[in-house]
């Protein structure tokens, strides 16, 4: 039951709209008889005319002007405000009713200039001016071969017009503006891609692609043949506005062949030259056609030249599409598709436009075009898809080789880290014997050549073993020496020789600062200052027979030390006593770039090592 009740709902309304659409149709005049005066030489007798009133095809596109007297009666008195909409008129024309200019469309005494024919065109009238019986009178002027004239007249309730108008301004002039931005976004997109992507050349290197660059040339030459409907005034004069537009086309057309044979990949093939060749000729004649065809108002060379053209693409389209039915590709088969879907309309358009002089129809391929943006979108996407997977599988790839390089290079650092281990320990091995051999054993073999000779002391012999074995703990604390801090080597210095100072009555005197780490000295430099500190000492507990001495540390302003041993002793000449002990200090001063002054006088000698 809820279910007949929807049907018989949906009956009743259907009914109701059946029964309105031919009143809203009624409200609706065409006008499409007209009395026509021509100012044109041997034309200027009033006579009948049925519209459209197609200009070119009625005076062989000789430019003139013309005045229609279109008589309409109302079926009533008008009540509100009515409308008139035209389809084409002009190129220029001046619109008059009951003896009133409504509108104006350009000046119609200025020739090849706007053209106000392209779109149709939307004239409200008020209610005041319409009577039962009206008359419109329009002027108009036609540029030889610009398709002047005018369409049947429409005239209505403003509300009805407006929707009628609204259709056909929407497929004349909304649509090609949408489809010129389309073909200029595409266009645009296309020679960015050309800039970046590269193909292999057949010399093993890389070459621009021309695919982009063909795609892209062809949608901005459509782009600018489809803005032609949205310019009511052209930026050149008639006829080379026509001859431009004339070229964008023929550069389309070429520019798609040109796509259409990169995609195949007959680029690559010998005769490509002569394919240059025959669409070079094919777009260099186009300007030449177009003026000669345009100037001399004989319209019948450029459809004989629109004409070969299709016929032309229509073979290439047939070969086309044999070719890629033989090797089949989603990308050539969707080209071969978008190709021959626009031959079709291209001869379509020349059938019913250019050979059949149709006044009011609009060409179809300003929107059949759309189909190589789309396919050229989708062989973007396809590439660049397939570009994306490559390159994961070559990141992939690459991680992997990473990784194992990674592993090589971690197992040689492991071998490295142990062989620089092994060389530190062999290095610190070989220190230690070599400060053995320099202190421990050379005095150790001089305790041996005293006991030999049997002319030594007693205390001689022993202080040669004291020597002896303060080397021996000096050479063990070289190996915890912090590097540069020389406030920790006195320390231990101290630690090690202060009971020896002592012993020998001695006053040590300590003026020793804090001082930050020198960050040039380093462990090796650390025992070579620590030899040179210990071999001052050390000769003033055996030669100077000194009663104090006095150790200072001072930090110097350019961020270096200052390190001075002092004591009361006898004293000697630097210049003339050749002690080996001498001979080693300045051997190591050298060898750590420290400055040694050694100043010696009775009662005060004064050892300084000063690091810059």
């Amino acid at each position: 039951m809820p279910e007949g009740a929807a049907l018989a709902r949906l009956l009743r309304v259907l009914l109701l709209w059946g029964c309105l659409l031919p009143v809203a149709q009624a409200a609706l005049l065409e006008l499409r008889t007209a009395r026509v005066s021509t100012t044109l030489p041997g034309e200027s007798a009033p006579r009948e005319v049925a519209l459209p009133y197609h200009w070119d095809h009625v005076h062989q596109q000789q430019p003139g002007q013309a005045v229609f007297e279109i008589p309409f009666t109302l079926p009533s008195e008008p009540t509100g405000p009515h409308a008139v909409n035209f389809a084409r008129v002009g190129n220029t024309a001046e619109i008059w009713l009951n003896g009133m200019l409504l509108s104006r469309y350009g000046d119609v005494r200025s020739p090849n200039g706007a053209d106000y024919a392209k779109a149709p065109q939307y004239v409200p009238i008020p209610a005041q001016l319409l009577h039962q019986s009206n008359l419109f009178r329009i002027i108009i002027h036609a540029d030889g071969g610009r398709r002047g004239g005018l369409s049947w007249v429409t005239v209505g309730p403003e509300d009805e017009v407006r929707e009628l108008f609204n259709q056909h301004y929407r497929w004349r002039v909304t649509g090609s503006i949408a489809v010129a931005v389309f073909s200029l976004v595409v266009g645009v997109l296309a020679l960015l891609l050309w800039l970046t992507q590269a193909e292999p050349g057949r010399d093993g290197g890389s070459r621009l692609e021309g695919l982009y660059l063909s795609a892209g040339l062809a949608e901005l030459c459509w782009m600018l043949r489809l803005s032609d409907a949205a310019i009511t005034q052209p930026p050149l004069a008639w006829p080379w506005w026509g001859v431009l537009q004339t070229v964008a086309y023929a550069g389309w057309i070429c520019c798609a062949a040109l796509f259409c044979h990169q995609v195949m990949g007959w680029h690559r093939h010998a005769s490509m030259r002569w394919v240059r060749l025959a669409l070079g000729s094919l777009f260099l004649t186009s300007a030449p056609v177009a003026y000669w065809a345009l100037s001399r108002h004989a319209d019948r060379y450029l459809t004989v030249w629109y004409g070969f053209a299709s016929f032309l693409f229509i073979g290439y389209g047939v070969l086309y599409v044999w070719s890629a039915l033989r090797r089949p590709t989603t990308e050539r088969m969707l080209v071969a598709a978008a190709g021959v879907f626009n031959v079709l309309v291209g001869f379509r358009d020349w059938l019913v436009i250019r050979a059949g002089d149709n006044f009011g129809e609009v060409s179809w391929m300003r929107y059949s075009s759309v189909l190589f943006g789309l396919a050229l979108g989708y062989i973007v996407i396809t590439r660049f898809r397939e570009a994306s997977a490559q390159a994961r599988d070559l990141m992939a790839n690459m991680a992997a080789k990473v990784q194992e390089k990674e592993r090589a290079l971690a197992a040689s650092y492991r071998q490295l880290e142990q062989l620089a281990r092994e060389q530190e320990r062999a290095a610190e091995r070989t220190r230690i014997l070599r400060d053995m051999h320099d202190g421990v054993g050379s005095h150790i073999s001089a305790a041996i050549r005293q006991l030999q000779s049997g002319k030594a002391s007693t205390d001689q012999l022993l202080q040669t073993l004291r020597d002896s074995l303060d080397q021996l703990k000096l050479s063990i604390d070289a190996m915890n020496l912090a590097p540069g801090d020389l406030t920790a080597l006195l320390a231990n210095l101290r630690y090690r020789l202060e009971p020896r100072f002592k012993a020998s009555d001695i006053e040590l005197q300590w003026d020793v600062d804090l001082l930050p780490p020198l960050l040039r000295l380093d462990a090796k430099a650390m025992r070579q200052l620590q030899f040179m500190v210990f071999e001052a000492l050390s000769n003033v507990l055996q030669h100077a027979q000194a009663s104090v001495l006095r150790i200072e540390l001072r930090a110097l302003p350019g961020g270096g030390a200052q390190l001075r041993v002092i004591d009361n002793g006898r004293g000697f000449d630097p210049a003339r006593v050749q002690r080996r002990g001498l001979s080693s200090l300045r051997e190591r001063a050298a060898a750590i770039g420290a400055r040694l002054g050694i100043v010696s006088a009775p009662g005060c000698t004064v050892v300084e090592i000063v690091l810059d």
